[in-house]
């Protein structure tokens, strides 16, 4: 992000100038004193003296700004540094200057802030999904078992019961085995069984086809099957990813259709979700936990997360390309 300038000082290369300046003129000073006593008087008016001192210092000022340009470009580059979007450096960073060693330290430093936020989301994300892994079990051991009693329970009452009080059985039955429905919903989005047996491809299908059904939302799916070789953690992070642009498509979209693509090849695997509603326009969206959750992911395993609008048509895409071993 562009920082504002900050102008509560004078630059380095007026400070140079200025100081270079003063230099001169006492040493040209100093001369006239020394040499020629008599000629004080004459300082100001000796029209070959001033073009000189003009030309000195035109030169000066050349010598010194090309001299300090290296070093305001890094400023430069330095405010515009987005931590959002990791894997930045200063281009053509050498050990040849001042300026070099700076771009240099300064892409050292940018490299072990990259490393420590990769590591320590990856952390928080790993104690997250062993928080997630608890809950979801708890859910279908504790609670889904003790939905599932009370529905045998209620099936049993069933024929001990008149015909009058029937009507109002068959009414909290079905509102036990919804809220077992949902147990289960929750439970599987904790923890996506199709992740662990299946893997991402078959994971992501069954994602977008329980989303459809849930929400009403077409989703055009686009799934390459033949992936490059994923670890358990990046396969994690993209479905997490899909999970959520997709959340976010059935909350804020307003749109009936999306597309989720995935597609890898040799060094790299691409995911996009998009919809064509009016999807994250404003800022306040843009800076939600949820997204702020799927940077950190793609932070984790060295991937980038745009979000923003398509190249064509209305809504918005989240697009994430994660880098990968070759194809196996």
């Amino acid at each position: 992000m562009d920082s504002e300038p900050r102008r509560g000082y004078l630059p380095l290369f007026g400070r140079i100038v200025l100081a270079n300046a003063v230099v001169l003129l006492a040493a040209c000073f100093a001369i006239f004193v020394v040499l020629s006593p008599v000629r004080i008087s004459e300082l100001v008016t000796d029209e070959v003296l001033i073009v000189t001192l003009c030309l000195v210092t035109l030169v000066n000022i050349l010598l010194v700004r090309r001299a300090a340009i290296p070093i305001q470009h890094v400023a430069a580059f330095a405010q515009r540094i987005d931590p959002r979007a990791p894997g930045t450096r200063f281009p053509g960073a050498s050990a040849r200057s001042e300026a070099g060693e700076l771009a240099l330290a300064f892409n050292e430093m940018l490299e072990r802030l990259e490393k420590e936020r990769a590591d320590s989301a990856r952390s928080v994300l790993a104690a997250h999904e062993s928080e997630r892994l608890r809950v979801a079990r708890e859910l279908h051991d504790e609670v889904g078992q003790t939905l599932t009693a009370v529905l045998l329970q209620l099936s049993r009452m069933r024929g001990r019961l008149g015909d009058q009080l029937k009507p109002e059985l068959t009414e909290a039955q079905e509102a036990v085995r919804a809220s077992l429905e949902d147990v289960r919903r929750i439970a599987s989005e904790l923890r996506p069984e199709t992740l662990a047996d299946l893997r991402l491809a078959s994971a992501l299908t069954t994602l977008g086809d329980t989303f459809s059904r849930r929400t009403g939302i077409a989703v055009r799916q686009d799934i390459q099957t033949a992936l490059p070789f994923l670890t358990d953690e990046t396969e994690l992070v993209v479905y997490r990813v899909a999970q959520e642009a997709l959340t976010n498509v059935g909350r804020h979209s307003g749109s009936e259709q999306a597309d989720l693509t995935l597609s890898g090849g040799i060094g790299h695997l691409a995911l996009s979700v998009r919809d064509y509603g009016h999807g994250l326009g404003d800022q306040e969206r843009a800076d939600g936990k949820g997204l702020l959750g799927m940077r950190e992911r793609a932070a984790a395993v060295g991937g980038k997360l745009k979000i923003g609008p398509p190249a064509h048509g209305p809504g918005s895409e989240v697009k994430l390309d994660v880098p990968v071993e070759a194809l196996r």
